[in-house]
């Protein structure tokens, strides 16, 4: 099944691309394992000189790689630009610090001398999601690649324009061929490339369901993974509290990525002493938001990334107003062109329904 980029602002299909097959995907992953036995004896330094160049890259090219951001995944265009200047500016710490980071450690052992010593795995497997689809990319790749090792990423299915180009960056600036791939892959596929021997180590940032079946495989070959997963976070407002400032930092907190972020605050907890007015004048401001184009800059809050998204979004809602929740504002999806839900506060949410114990991955306070 072909893999679709879609404008999730507009619902228009940008380009389609194949996914690879069984030949294709070997062929990949025998060009990560002969280039790992070559990148692996490079130095720190010319590794950092690549990585500066990848940095350099990201910083001269940084409003056309936010373009194709928002264009796939529908994130403010400023924020775009924010992602890749972070992702620059990560790839110039590591690029500066890596080898401090992998200095040898003495060790204190019956022997006349011992040290630990920090050697390179391999190909690491990097599962991403597409909500920071630079940014999640780069916060493994820079230190991965910096430790010389080589990245094989299996980027989220709608994001496969920013897949294939942090690849080319990474060609672009020096890299050889083979020590940072992009595989444009089903996700029945993945757990075959996690259990294949020439695969090290695995990395995924995801739910809790991708988390715990990326682990689980990983587990069963003895392979070292990193899980970063979903959460629900708490945003508690004291009396004590700067009020103006806690109410725009609410606000955007709840609503920074429309909501799409695993650190958002998604659970409000209000002092008794201020809550009738924190909660009125935040419900003002969520109303205020102006929806629209996220390449305009007057834009505030832009689309849900996929039309899947927005439905489970709503129906999350939905089924909370049904358990009892009071709805103050929003509680609809916008109908017309793109993937809009309006902005959305929910009170008095009872135990056990979907906005008191999951994770709601959009523009709704409870």
């Amino acid at each position: 099944m072909p893999l679709a980029s879609i404008n999730p602002a507009t619902g228009e299909k940008l380009k389609e691309f194949s996914p690879l097959n069984d030949a294709e995907i070997e062929k990949r992953l025998s060009q990560a394992e002969k280039a790992f036995g070559r990148y692996r004896r490079t130095t720190f330094a010319e590794r950092a000189e690549l990585l500066q160049a990848v940095s350099e890259l990201l910083f001269q090219e940084k409003q056309t790689l936010a373009e194709i951001i928002t264009l796939e995944m529908g994130k403010l265009f400023r924020d775009s630009v924010a992602e890749i200047e972070k992702c620059a500016r990560g790839c110039r710490f590591y690029a500066e610090n890596g080898a401090r980071f992998l200095e040898e450690e003495p060790a204190q052992t019956d022997a006349a001398e011992s040290y630990v010593e920090y050697q390179p795995l391999g190909p690491v497997l990097a599962v991403m999601p597409w909500n920071f689809p630079f940014w999640q990319v780069f916060r493994f790749a820079a230190p991965a690649l910096i430790a010389g090792n080589v990245g094989l990423l299996k980027h989220a299915s709608n994001v496969p324009q920013c897949a294939l180009t942090i690849e080319g960056i990474f060609c672009r600036a020096g890299f050889e061929q083979g020590v940072f791939q992009t595989l444009l892959i089903e996700p029945e596929h993945v757990e075959k490339l996690i259990t294949d021997a020439r695969v090290k180590a695995v990395t995924v940032t995801g739910s809790e369901k991708a988390g715990a079946a990326v682990a689980s495989a990983a587990a069963r070959e003895i392979k070292k993974s990193v899980l970063e997963l979903g959460g629900s976070d708490a945003f508690i407002v004291m009396p004590s509290a700067d009020f103006k400032s806690a109410l725009s930092t609410a606000v955007k907190a709840r609503t920074v990525n429309t909501g799409q972020s695993c650190i958002a605050a998604k659970r409000f907890i209000i002092a008794d002493e201020i809550h009738e007015q924190f909660l009125q004048q935040f419900v003002e401001r969520m109303r205020a938001l102006k929806l629209g184009n996220p390449m305009d800059p007057e834009t505030e809050l832009g689309p849900l990334a996929t039309e899947q998204i927005l439905r489970g979004v709503d129906d999350q809602v939905q089924k909370t107003i049904a358990a009892g929740a009071k709805l103050l504002t929003g509680g609809n999806r916008i109908h017309g062109p793109g993937f809009f839900y309006e902005p959305t506060v929910l009170v008095d949410v009872p135990k056990q329904s979907p906005a008191y114990c999951e994770e709601v991955f959009g523009p709704v306070a409870a």
